[in-house]
This record gives structure tokens, C-alpha cells and sequence, in this order.
């Protein structure tokens, strides 16, 4: 399935006023992918699940500074794109161990981990999960719900996500 984003810095312009063009992708089948809770707060997530009813959020980490708000994340069944290093080059937290990924993981929230852009930001998609293990503490079978959890989130067609979950299966055997 393809996706209808909204990217770059959120602190420009007005989400809201992208909620026609949002409806229109919706009407169209396509996942509403918005980029939302990074360089801005909390509160810019609410408008972002007010006006773009997103399945998806890329980013969302600040959703995990608000209890209530990540509650509704995870009943709603919104998944948070995750980008550890990204936030710290970006400064939203100065270190990776602030990075709140093991809040969003308890909270019960289906993340997905990435790298965000390498070109950019540098470690790819390996080093994030080496780095949660390391600075979060994630063991073997943590990661492996945090790699499903990101598999399931996808779009990718269900036959690979089925592929792919197996591979994790006999990962951590």
C-alpha cells in the first residue's frame, strides 16, 4: 500500500491546513503517513491526529512526554516511527539514552524503528537496534517484539510480513 506523508520541519507551516489534501488521500486508499512529534511537542501530535488521521506517525516519539496522549496513540493503534539518532542530531534529546523508546515500548505502542535519513543523520538501521540494546537494554526477545512490532506496522503486502516475522522467529529461536 502506498502512503500520503507530510515531512521536513514540522515547525513551518500549519498541519491543519493539509487536512483536505489528507481527506483526499484517504478517499484514495492511501496511508496517511504524516511526519508529527519531533522538533515540536505533544501538542502538535494532537492537531496532527485531529486534522490527518494518521496510521502512521513519523516520528511521534514526543507522544511518549504525554501519558494521555500516547494512550490514545496506542488505542487508536497508531504507529510511531522511531528514529533515535535523528533525535538526538536534531537535539529534541541530548543524549540516546533520553530518547524515551523503552517508555513507548511499555506503554504497549506498535513502534517502528528506523534510521530516519543516514545520509544525514549517520548510523543506519542495524545501529539503531545495537544501540537499544546497548543504551536501553533491550535483550534478545525485546528486540525481536520491537522488530515485529516494526514488521507489523509496515505496509508491506502480508505474505512478507509473515516472511519476515518468521526470519525474527528463528533469529531469537
Amino acid at each position: 500500500m502506498i502512503g500520503f506523508g507530510l515531512s521536513n520541519d514540522e515547525r513551518r507551516g500549519m498541519t491543519e491546513e493539509f487536512a483536505p489534501a489528507f481527506r483526499i488521500a484517504a478517499k484514495a486508499g492511501l496511508a496517511s503517513v504524516p511526519h508529527s512529534g519531533e522538533l515540536l511537542g505533544p501538542d502538535h501530535v494532537r492537531t496532527t491526529l485531529d486534522y490527518l488521521r494518521p496510521t502512521r506517525l513519523g516520528h511521534g516519539v514526543r507522544s511518549g512526554e504525554d501519558p494521555d496522549l500516547l494512550a490514545r496513540i496506542v488505542d487508536a493503534g497508531i504507529a510511531p516511527e522511531v528514529c533515535p539518532t535523528s533525535n538526538v542530531a536534531l537535539g529534541v534529546y541530548p543524549t540516546l539514552a533520553e530518547v524515551p523508546l523503552t517508555r513507548l515500548i511499555h506503554s504497549g505502542a506498535r513502534l517502528a524503528l528506523g534510521a530516519d535519513d543516514p545520509l544525514l543523520f549517520g548510523p543506519r538501521l542495524a545501529a539503531q537496534y545495537h544501540a537499544a540494546r546497548e543504551v536501553h537494554g533491550l535483550d534478545d526477545e525485546a528486540l525481536a517484539a520491537l522488530a515485529r512490532s516494526s514488521i507489523d506496522a509496515s505496509r508491506a503486502p502480508d505474505e512478507v510480513k509473515k516472511r519476515l516475522n518468521s526470519d525474527v522467529d528463528q533469529w531469537v529461536g
